[in-house]
């Protein structure tokens, strides 16, 4: 027995010598990054901002289990420039992508049909070759990538699609005008097509003539087989289940609530029950997208089912036992959207702010570019905390790089960690900055509470100046530009310095490129 006790001790000590048995305590995993974009959804689109006629638990739950943003905002009031500028951390007079580019001069490519028949109708723009994204810095770190969702930022067979700017993964719409039908022919799987069980029903189809709006089977060419969103989640949970052991980035790009209004008939018909009857809204006329007989109801049924998938993808974070290692950021691409039977009115989409045409999507006032956000991550960030630091979607480039501990590539953002974890100091904006060649070319800057804005840059209209105070007036209601020539002459010399020229004309808004703030 004696020397059975010897053996062991000798066995033992050789193991702790070679290496098997490991003393130093282990490293801490790297947090999973989910960012979640919903597209066009209203500041106060969701109950924990306000909302009191679309019911949003499971999103309010999950905001206060971390810290709330009052002043985030977008880098831009339309999808395309607001995506290429969080990827990129570039403010607009410094991106190359600064509106929405459709690549026109390819061909009919607002045809539907022509692009189902030939790919390289769709897409917008490509950006340059070699530009990096959030993505592929977080891929050098050990990250694998995904996107799901809607990319915008390309076109197939060039290099401007996802696979080829940092995502391991892709799957969901690659053109931004495709998903303007919740039932298309076909959504992309990294670089394929995948054809679905839809039929040829165009966008903007207008509403059959002698059929009756008050049946419901008027309707029935609107709701076809595979419900993209239902697609896109069932990938988004696989490609979690793949990677639960080691790091990820997750960049879930949901169209929702975009319009069509294309909803589940369960949640439309609990709205319809909610909000009673409605008048139809129907398309043709100038009346775009899809027709639908209760447009408040569908609505409302796209923001609750997409809430509910937020909650499927919390507990599915949790029953993997990854829940306490993810950094969950919830934000929208820009404000609530007048078109396609979209009421912000109805709803007070964007309250306290105005989120009808010309306040809301496509302009740079805050009902256009303040946008619901906050951040979860468990033990890191304090639950049911609020934060009125003023950031921006181009912010999250640096906040990642920080996160992990890495030298920041040279951008325009201000991380934003020191907020969120409660630790160090946190550096303010010295100023914000958009730049929008669209909508009749518009710019704004925020400097602390001032708020400049100019309109009508590019139409036929007299180009405005603004001067907001936004503690005092948050609404936008009181221009007092001219009780302030020292804000203007700083914030025009900011425009100077920070506006580059684009490459792109369809960007440029030539009284900026003829000094006009210079003076």
């Amino acid at each position: 027995m004696k020397n059975l006790y010897l053996g062991l001790f000798i066995v033992l000590s050789f193991l702790s010598c070679t290496g098997e048995k490991k003393s130093e305590a282990p490293t801490e995993q790297k947090p999973n990054i989910i960012y979640i974009l919903a597209d066009d959804l209203g500041y106060a689109e969701i109950g924990v901002f306000g909302q009191e006629k679309i019911e949003t638990p499971h999103i309010d739950a999950l905001a206060k289990q971390g810290m709330v943003f009052t002043q985030h905002y977008s880098s831009a009031p339309v999808c395309a420039p607001a995506r290429y500028m969080f990827l990129t951390g570039k403010h607009s007079g410094k991106a190359f992508i600064r509106g929405n580019d459709e690549w026109n001069d390819r061909g009919d490519v607002w045809n539907y049909k022509a692009m189902a028949k030939d790919s390289t109708l769709e897409g917008q723009r490509p950006v340059p070759a070699g530009t990096k994204t959030i993505a592929n810095y977080l891929k050098a770190e050990g990250y694998k990538t995904a996107l799901v969702g809607k990319w915008g930022l390309g076109a197939p067979h060039t290099h401007s699609i996802p696979n080829e700017m940092g995502f391991d993964f892709f799957y969901g719409f690659n053109c931004q005008r495709q998903a303007h039908t919740y039932y298309p022919l076909h959504l992309y799987k990294n670089r394929i097509r995948v054809h679905l069980k839809n039929d040829t029903v165009a966008p903007s189809s207008p509403f059959p003539e002698g059929l009756d709006p008050t049946n419901p089977e008027s309707y029935k060419d609107y709701t076809l087989t595979d419900y993209a969103p239902d697609l896109m989640f069932e990938e988004l949970t696989g490609f979690v289940a793949q990677n639960k052991e080691n790091p990820f980035f997750l960049y879930w790009a949901t169209p929702i609530p975009h319009v069509a209004l294309q909803a589940p008939q369960r949640w439309v018909d609990y709205y319809k029950e909610k909000f009673g009857p409605e008048e139809p809204y129907l398309s043709g006329n100038g009346n775009g997208y899809f027709s639908h007989q209760n447009p408040h109801a569908a609505y409302a049924a796209m923001v609750s089912y997409f809430d509910e998938n937020v909650g499927k993808l919390v507990k599915q974070l949790k029953d993997e036992g990854i829940y306490e290692n993810t950094l969950i950021v919830f934000t929208s691409d820009n404000g609530p959207s007048y078109a396609g039977g979209a009421d912000p009115a109805f709803f007070e989409s964007a309250q306290p702010f105005k989120g009808g045409y010309g306040k809301g999507k496509g302009f740079v006032y805050e009902g256009g570019i303040r946008v619901p956000t906050f951040f979860t991550w468990p033990g890191k960030i304090k639950p049911g905390s609020t934060s009125d630091h003023a950031s921006a979607h181009y912010d999250m480039l640096a906040t990642f790089a920080d996160l992990l501990e890495i030298a920041p590539p040279k951008n325009d953002g201000v991380s934003m960690l020191p907020t969120l974890l409660g630790e160090g100091k946190q550096v303010a904006h010295e100023f914000m900055y958009w730049e929008f060649p669209e909508y009749g070319g518009q710019i704004a800057i925020r400097m602390g509470d001032w708020k400049v804005v100019r309109q009508h840059l590019k139409d036929d209209e007299q180009p405005t100046l603004e001067l907001y105070n936004l503690k005092d007036d948050p609404t936008e209601e009181n221009n007092i530009a001219a009780e302030h020539p020292d804000i203007l002459e700083k914030a025009a010399a900011i425009f100077k310095k920070e506006h580059t020229k684009p490459e792109t004309q369809r960007f440029q808004i030539p009284l900026l490129e003829n000094g006009l703030l210079s003076d």
